[in-house]
Protein backbone atom coordinates (compact mmCIF):
# COMPACT_ATOMS: atom_id res chain seq x y z
CA UNK A 1 0.00 0.00 0.00
CA UNK A 2 2.66 2.54 0.67
CA UNK A 3 4.24 2.03 -2.62
CA UNK A 4 1.22 2.41 -4.28
CA UNK A 5 0.52 5.53 -2.43
CA UNK A 6 3.58 6.99 -3.37
CA UNK A 7 3.70 6.28 -6.80
CA UNK A 8 -0.26 8.19 -6.99
CA UNK A 9 1.19 11.09 -4.81
CA UNK A 10 3.57 11.74 -7.40
CA UNK A 11 2.25 11.25 -10.24
CA UNK A 12 0.06 13.95 -8.99
CA UNK A 13 2.88 16.10 -8.28
CA UNK A 14 3.04 16.24 -4.51
CA UNK A 15 6.29 15.86 -2.44
CA UNK A 16 7.17 12.97 -1.02
CA UNK A 17 8.67 14.99 2.77
CA UNK A 18 9.49 11.78 4.55
CA UNK A 19 9.12 7.56 4.61
CA UNK A 20 9.01 6.00 7.62
CA UNK A 21 8.66 2.30 7.98
CA UNK A 22 9.68 -0.23 10.36
CA UNK A 23 13.25 -0.11 8.91
CA UNK A 24 13.93 3.61 9.90
CA UNK A 25 11.36 4.38 12.45
CA UNK A 26 13.42 6.59 14.06
CA UNK A 27 13.83 9.26 11.47
CA UNK A 28 9.90 9.88 12.41
CA UNK A 29 11.48 12.14 14.82
CA UNK A 30 12.56 14.05 11.57
CA UNK A 31 8.84 14.77 11.16
CA UNK A 32 8.39 18.40 12.67
CA UNK A 33 5.37 20.59 12.66
CA UNK A 34 5.53 22.96 9.48
CA UNK A 35 7.42 20.11 7.90
CA UNK A 36 4.67 18.60 6.02
CA UNK A 37 1.22 19.56 4.91
CA UNK A 38 -0.17 15.94 6.22
CA UNK A 39 0.84 12.28 6.83
CA UNK A 40 -0.65 9.04 5.06
CA UNK A 41 -0.29 6.22 8.07
CA UNK A 42 -0.67 2.60 6.47
CA UNK A 43 1.48 0.55 9.14
CA UNK A 44 0.34 -2.24 11.57
CA UNK A 45 -2.53 -2.15 14.76
CA UNK A 46 0.20 -2.82 17.26
CA UNK A 47 1.66 1.01 16.72
CA UNK A 48 -1.03 3.06 14.65
CA UNK A 49 -2.64 4.50 17.91
CA UNK A 50 0.86 6.07 19.12
CA UNK A 51 1.30 7.01 15.04
CA UNK A 52 -1.77 9.30 14.88
CA UNK A 53 -0.99 10.29 18.19
CA UNK A 54 2.62 11.67 17.51
CA UNK A 55 0.89 13.17 14.39
CA UNK A 56 -1.59 15.09 16.38
CA UNK A 57 0.39 16.55 19.08
CA UNK A 58 2.68 17.88 16.02
CA UNK A 59 -0.30 19.60 14.62
CA UNK A 60 -0.32 17.81 11.62
CA UNK A 61 -3.18 16.44 9.42
CA UNK A 62 -3.39 12.76 9.31
CA UNK A 63 -5.48 9.81 7.15
CA UNK A 64 -5.15 6.77 8.31
CA UNK A 65 -6.05 2.74 6.79
CA UNK A 66 -4.71 1.10 9.37
CA UNK A 67 -7.06 -1.46 11.23
CA UNK A 68 -7.12 -3.95 13.95
CA UNK A 69 -6.80 -1.42 16.58
CA UNK A 70 -9.99 0.00 16.50
CA UNK A 71 -11.12 -0.66 19.73
CA UNK A 72 -9.56 2.40 20.65
CA UNK A 73 -10.95 4.94 18.27
CA UNK A 74 -12.89 6.54 20.61
CA UNK A 75 -10.24 7.64 22.78
CA UNK A 76 -8.23 8.61 19.53
CA UNK A 77 -11.30 10.53 18.55
CA UNK A 78 -11.48 12.32 22.26
CA UNK A 79 -7.50 13.02 22.26
CA UNK A 80 -8.05 14.45 18.39
CA UNK A 81 -10.76 16.92 19.51
CA UNK A 82 -8.82 17.54 23.02
CA UNK A 83 -5.80 18.89 20.66
CA UNK A 84 -7.73 20.22 18.00
CA UNK A 85 -5.96 18.00 15.66
CA UNK A 86 -7.45 16.36 12.30
CA UNK A 87 -7.29 12.51 11.28
CA UNK A 88 -9.49 10.60 8.47
CA UNK A 89 -10.01 7.26 9.59
CA UNK A 90 -11.45 4.53 7.29
CA UNK A 91 -11.10 1.22 7.41
CA UNK A 92 -11.15 1.07 3.58
CA UNK A 93 -10.44 4.02 0.86
CA UNK A 94 -11.60 2.70 -2.22
CA UNK A 95 -14.72 4.54 -3.76
CA UNK A 96 -16.29 1.95 -4.94
CA UNK A 97 -16.31 -0.09 -1.33
CA UNK A 98 -18.13 2.83 -0.08
CA UNK A 99 -20.56 2.55 -2.33
CA UNK A 100 -20.71 -0.85 -1.15
CA UNK A 101 -20.84 0.08 2.21
CA UNK A 102 -24.25 2.51 1.19
CA UNK A 103 -25.91 -0.35 -1.08
CA UNK A 104 -25.06 -2.92 2.13
CA UNK A 105 -27.26 -0.63 4.58
CA UNK A 106 -29.60 0.22 2.28
CA UNK A 107 -30.31 -3.68 1.38
CA UNK A 108 -30.18 -4.52 5.26
CA UNK A 109 -32.77 -1.86 5.92
CA UNK A 110 -35.23 -3.62 3.61
CA UNK A 111 -34.22 -7.11 4.18
CA UNK A 112 -34.67 -7.22 8.07
CA UNK A 113 -38.56 -7.21 7.83
CA UNK A 114 -38.21 -10.49 5.90
CA UNK A 115 -36.45 -12.76 9.08
CA UNK A 116 -36.68 -15.96 6.64
CA UNK A 117 -33.60 -15.33 5.25
CA UNK A 118 -30.20 -15.78 7.20
CA UNK A 119 -27.65 -13.46 6.94
CA UNK A 120 -24.39 -14.47 6.74
CA UNK A 121 -20.86 -12.89 5.39
CA UNK A 122 -17.54 -13.99 3.70
CA UNK A 123 -14.35 -12.01 3.75
CA UNK A 124 -11.32 -12.81 1.33
CA UNK A 125 -7.78 -11.37 1.28
CA UNK A 126 -4.24 -12.30 0.76
CA UNK A 127 -2.24 -14.03 3.04
CA UNK A 128 0.10 -11.45 4.27
CA UNK A 129 -3.09 -9.91 6.21
CA UNK A 130 -2.75 -10.09 9.91
CA UNK A 131 -5.23 -8.99 11.10
CA UNK A 132 -9.27 -11.14 10.53
CA UNK A 133 -11.94 -10.36 10.28
CA UNK A 134 -10.86 -7.17 7.80
CA UNK A 135 -11.65 -3.91 9.00
CA UNK A 136 -14.02 -3.57 5.84
CA UNK A 137 -15.93 -7.07 6.95
CA UNK A 138 -16.16 -5.41 10.36
CA UNK A 139 -17.79 -2.25 8.95
CA UNK A 140 -19.97 -3.88 6.45
CA UNK A 141 -21.34 -5.82 9.67
CA UNK A 142 -22.14 -2.77 11.47
CA UNK A 143 -23.83 -1.46 9.40
CA UNK A 144 -26.15 -4.22 9.01
CA UNK A 145 -26.19 -4.27 12.86
CA UNK A 146 -28.10 -0.79 12.49
CA UNK A 147 -30.64 -2.43 10.77
CA UNK A 148 -31.00 -5.26 12.95
CA UNK A 149 -31.89 -5.21 16.05
CA UNK A 150 -31.90 -8.37 16.42
CA UNK A 151 -28.06 -8.56 15.57
CA UNK A 152 -25.61 -6.99 18.80
CA UNK A 153 -22.83 -8.70 17.77
CA UNK A 154 -20.28 -10.54 15.00
CA UNK A 155 -18.01 -13.45 15.07
CA UNK A 156 -15.57 -14.39 13.09
CA UNK A 157 -16.87 -18.00 12.68
CA UNK A 158 -19.97 -19.98 11.59
CA UNK A 159 -23.10 -18.10 14.35
CA UNK A 160 -24.07 -20.44 17.07
CA UNK A 161 -26.33 -17.73 18.72
CA UNK A 162 -29.64 -15.64 16.77
CA UNK A 163 -28.01 -12.91 17.91
CA UNK A 164 -24.63 -13.38 16.02
CA UNK A 165 -23.54 -12.37 12.62
CA UNK A 166 -21.13 -14.60 11.67
CA UNK A 167 -18.05 -13.43 9.42
CA UNK A 168 -16.03 -15.98 7.75
CA UNK A 169 -12.46 -14.82 6.81
CA UNK A 170 -10.02 -17.04 4.25
CA UNK A 171 -6.82 -15.91 3.28
CA UNK A 172 -5.73 -17.26 -0.27
CA UNK A 173 -2.58 -15.73 -1.76
CA UNK A 174 -2.44 -12.51 -4.19
CA UNK A 175 -6.19 -11.73 -3.38
CA UNK A 176 -6.49 -7.89 -2.82
CA UNK A 177 -9.76 -8.28 -1.26
CA UNK A 178 -13.37 -9.74 -1.88
CA UNK A 179 -16.07 -9.34 0.23
CA UNK A 180 -19.71 -11.34 0.19
CA UNK A 181 -22.82 -10.63 1.71
CA UNK A 182 -25.54 -13.28 1.35
CA UNK A 183 -29.03 -13.10 2.65
CA UNK A 184 -30.37 -17.28 2.23
CA UNK A 185 -34.06 -18.69 2.73
CA UNK A 186 -34.87 -21.79 1.79
CA UNK A 187 -35.92 -21.24 -1.64
CA UNK A 188 -33.32 -18.89 -2.84
CA UNK A 189 -30.30 -16.45 -1.81
CA UNK A 190 -29.47 -13.00 -2.84
CA UNK A 191 -25.58 -12.36 -2.75
CA UNK A 192 -23.93 -8.47 -2.49
CA UNK A 193 -20.05 -8.73 -3.70
CA UNK A 194 -17.26 -6.23 -3.91
CA UNK A 195 -14.26 -7.82 -5.64
CA UNK A 196 -10.86 -5.76 -5.83
CA UNK A 197 -8.55 -5.95 -8.66
CA UNK A 198 -5.70 -4.43 -7.09
CA UNK A 199 -4.36 -1.73 -4.61
CA UNK A 200 -5.07 1.06 -6.75
CA UNK A 201 -8.54 2.43 -5.69
CA UNK A 202 -7.73 1.93 -2.05
CA UNK A 203 -4.27 4.14 -2.39
CA UNK A 204 -6.20 6.46 -4.78
CA UNK A 205 -8.34 7.02 -2.41
CA UNK A 206 -6.52 7.80 0.47
CA UNK A 207 -4.52 10.54 -1.38
CA UNK A 208 -7.47 12.29 -2.41
CA UNK A 209 -8.38 11.87 1.57
CA UNK A 210 -5.36 13.93 2.57
CA UNK A 211 -5.34 16.48 -0.51
CA UNK A 212 -9.31 16.86 1.97
CA UNK A 213 -8.37 17.35 5.05
CA UNK A 214 -5.62 19.82 4.62
CA UNK A 215 -6.75 23.05 6.64
CA UNK A 216 -9.39 20.77 8.20
CA UNK A 217 -10.15 20.17 12.33
CA UNK A 218 -11.42 17.07 13.89
CA UNK A 219 -12.40 13.08 13.15
CA UNK A 220 -13.55 12.50 9.16
CA UNK A 221 -14.13 9.49 7.34
CA UNK A 222 -15.48 8.82 3.69
CA UNK A 223 -19.01 9.35 4.61
CA UNK A 224 -17.75 13.21 4.93
CA UNK A 225 -15.45 12.82 1.37
CA UNK A 226 -18.42 11.46 -0.53
CA UNK A 227 -20.94 13.54 1.31
CA UNK A 228 -23.50 10.28 1.67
Amino acid sequence: MGKTIEQIALRKGHTISFIVDQNNYDDVKKVTPGSVDVAIEFTQPDSAFNNLAFCIDNNIPVVSGTTGWLERRKELEEYCNKKGGAVFLSSNFSVGVNLFFHINQMVAKVMKDYPEYSITMEEIHHTEKKDAPSGTAITLAERIMEEYPSKTSFVNEEATQENELPIISKRIANVPGTHTVNYKSTIDSIELTHTAFGREGFASGAVVAAEWIVGKKGVFGMKDLLNF
